[in-house]
């Protein structure tokens, strides 16, 4: 077989597989439409919930970074491995016992992200203004979207704890909700 062969007989075992489970990416659909638009009317139990989702992970990630740690203790790195991994549980704990502080930094966080990657869609924008033709200027108001957004979020703090990561999350979920919809209608048509 050759390669677009390949790619058609994939492309067309995908698309059977989303017509015959079309029903699960609906429900899958409708449940992250419906969390979207929770995290959006409530941010501020959306953004404890965040923290709180993201406090375990780094626990749980730590400890098993840990127990690797000390099951590979023979490898390079042990010690950069043990601090990493005491870091990661370190960084659970305290989100886990202060998820409202952590909020509040994972905010911050946020905040700076949105900056520097408005800044890095703007260059790149302007970098590539001669071959993306008219399409370069889309990425340029994305990037200045992005530092408004930012700035909105910096120059708000500590308020905007209160609303930016569950808003983002939110939209975020609900838009992926959205489009999970739309591939299940769509699957159930064809």
């Amino acid at each position: 077989m050759t390669v677009p062969q390949d790619i058609t007989r994939l492309q067309s075992q995908v698309s059977a597989a989303v017509r015959e489970h079309w029903k699960a990416f609906l429900i899958e659909g409708i449940l992250l439409a419906i969390l979207g638009l929770a995290a959006i009317v409530a941010p501020l139990l959306a953004s404890i919930a965040f923290t709180i989702f993201f406090g375990w992970m780094f626990f749980i990630a730590g400890i098993v970074g840990l127990a690797m740690t000390f099951w590979a203790r023979q490898m390079p790195g042990f010690w950069w491995s043990l601090i990493s991994a005491v870091l990661a549980i370190g960084a659970g704990i305290i989100l886990l016992a202060r998820p409202l502080q952590g909020v509040l930094t994972l905010t911050i966080v946020i905040g700076a992200y949105f900056l520097a990657e408005g800044v890095a869609t703007i260059m790149y924008a302007l970098e590539h203004r001669r071959e993306l033709s008219e399409r370069w200027s889309w990425m340029l108001f994305s990037g200045i979207l992005d530092i408004l957004i930012s700035f909105l979020i910096i120059s708000g703090l500590p308020g905007s704890a209160e609303w930016a990561i569950g808003l983002l999350v939110g939209i975020n979920l609900l838009f992926g909700g959205a489009s999970l919809i739309g591939v299940a209608l769509a699957a159930r048509k064809g």
